[in-house]
C-alpha cells in the first residue's frame, strides 16, 4: 500500500492510494496508523470499503509524515563513490574511511511536501547543496536489533531530499546538525510504500536532477552499508520507535564536490526520483529565515 497525507478543506489527513483515488483513513495522522502495528493496517484494509475517496488530483499531497517523536534520524557517507568524491573538499574536515555507519540528526522543521517550496535565503548560508536519499520508517519498537531481524522493523519507505548547507556543516565544530536543519527545506514523500510491497531496498535506482541535468543517478546496490547493517547499527544499545524517519545515506554527485562546485540558487527546480517510489519535484524561493 502507498500511505499519503493529504491537505483537504483546511485540514491535514492521511489516506491510502487507491488508483486515482485517496481513501481517507479513521485516524488522526499515518504515525498512529504505524503505531497499530500489524492491527492497523487490517484495520485500514477493513475501511477501503465504506471509507470516502477524494480524487488525488482534486488535493495537494503533504510530506507523508507530520508527527515526529525524535529528530530525523539520518547516515552520512553510506556510499564510498560520495565519500571518495569529497575527499579534500571538506575544508578541513577530512577523516578516514569509516569502519561503520555515520550518523546524526536533524531537526524536525525541515520537512516539507514533495512539491512545496524549498526556502532559500543567502543570509543563511551561500552553500545550498543537493542529496537525494531513500528514507525508511520504522514500524516496530527494538533495540539491538539483529542484522538478520532488522527489516522486520521496517514499515514503509519514502523519498527525501536532505538539502544542506555546507558552510554552516563546517563551522560548528565539524557537527552536521546546523547545517542540516534549515527549517522548510528538506522534502519527504510523495508517499510511504509498505516494506511488503516495495521488495529489496538494495534494488532501488535513485536520482536528483537540477533544472532538469541529472547530478546523480545511482542505484541503493551502492551503499557501504545495506538498510538491515543500518538499522542493527543504529539500534545498537538505542531503541528504536514506531514512526522513527531514518535517511540512509546520499550518493556521489553533489555540488559540493564538482569542480567548478555547483550550489542551489533561488528559482531553480531539484526532482528526486526513485523507481519503486515515485519523484519529489520542488522549487528553491527566497524565504526570510534569518
Amino acid at each position: 500500500m502507498r500511505f499519503v497525507t493529504i491537505e483537504h478543506a483546511g485540514r491535514e489527513l492521511p489516506g491510502v492510494l487507491d488508483g486515482e483515488d485517496v481513501v481517507l483513513l479513521d485516524a488522526a495522522d499515518l504515525v498512529s496508523v504505524i503505531e497499530a502495528g500489524p492491527a492497523g493496517l487490517v484495520a485500514v484494509r477493513n475501511q477501503f470499503a465504506m471509507a470516502e475517496r477524494l480524487p488525488l488530483a482534486s488535493v495537494r499531497l503533504c510530506a507523508p509524515l507530520r508527527r515526529f517523536r525524535r529528530d530525523i534520524l539520518c547516515t552520512g557517507w553510506n556510499y564510498w563513490d560520495h565519500f571518495e568524491e569529497s575527499k579534500g573538499k571538506r575544508e578541513g574536515q577530512d577523516v578516514d574511511r569509516p569502519e561503520h555507519p555515520t550518523f546524526f540528526t536533524k531537526g524536525p522543521d525541515v520537512v516539507i511536501g514533495p512539491y512545496d517550496e524549498i526556502a532559500y535565503d543567502p543570509a543563511i548560508s551561500a552553500k545550498w547543496d543537493y542529496e537525494a536519499e531513500l528514507a525508511l520508517v520504522i514500524g516496530k519498537t527494538g533495540r539491538s536489533i539483529p542484522v538478520a531481524d532488522a527489516l522486520d522493523h521496517v514499515w514503509g519507505y519514502t523519498l527525501a531530499n536532505d538539502v544542506s548547507q555546507r558552510d554552516l556543516q563546517r563551522q560548528h565544530g565539524g557537527q552536521w546538525l546546523k547545517g542540516k536543519s534549515i527549517d522548510q527545506t528538506m522534502p519527504l514523500g510523495p508517499w510511504i510504500v509498505t516494506a511488503d510491497e516495495f521488495g529489496d531496498p538494495q534494488d532501488v535506482h535513485l536520482q536528483c536532477l537540477l533544472n532538469g541535468v541529472v547530478m546523480q543517478d545511482a542505484s541503493t546496490k551502492q551503499m557501504a552499508y545495506d538498510v538491515a547493517t543500518l538499522i542493527s547499527e543504529l539500534s545498537f544499545g538505542m531503541t528504536l520507535r514506531p514512526g522513527d524517519l531514518l535517511l540512509t545515506g546520499t550518493p556521489a554527485g553533489i555540488g559540493n564536490a564538482r569542480e567548478p562546485q555547483v550550489f542551489l540558487a533561488e528559482g531553480d527546480e531539484v526532482v528526486t526520483r526513485a523507481d519503486k517510489i515515485g519523484e519529489l519535484r520542488n522549487t528553491l524561493v527566497r524565504r526570510d529565515l534569518a
